[in-house]
């Protein structure tokens, strides 16, 4: 676990939905436990519940009596809709800001992403 200045139980509700993201942790399987999460990280189990339970109360993942923790249907997509919301906050608003102040309309912004991007040598896939 990195120590990132975030409370440890938001750093395990953020690795767990990295992974379903990246499909590493597929929908409607088993997700790892809390004591699962607990002891892999080698932190209190009371926080990886906490972290957990984040991600019960999105919908993202769902209890099963006896069977464990499991990844819901949807929660991809749903992880990726919360994440670009986040990213247009957190990057394209203040961006779109300082373009205006700029005298730059969204397709100058969209120009200059296209040649900044074209300048930059292809990344490996």
């Amino acid at each position: 676990m990195i120590d990132d200045g975030r409370p440890l139980f938001q750093q395990i509700a953020d690795q767990v939905a990295d992974s379903i993201i990246d499909g590493s942790l597929a929908e409607e399987t088993r997700a790892p436990s809390t004591n699962e999460l607990a002891a892999f990280y080698r932190i209190n189990p009371a926080t990886a519940a906490k972290g957990v339970n984040l991600l019960v109360d999105k919908g993202v993942l769902s209890k099963r009596r006896g069977v464990g923790m499991f990844v819901a249907a949807g929660a991809r997509d749903l992880l990726r809709r919360e994440r670009q919301t986040a990213f247009a906050d957190r990057y394209l608003d203040p961006l779109l800001t300082e373009a205006a102040r700029l005298g730059l309309d969204p397709q100058d912004v969209i120009d200059l992403i296209h040649d900044r991007r074209d300048d930059r040598p292809p990344e490996p896939r």
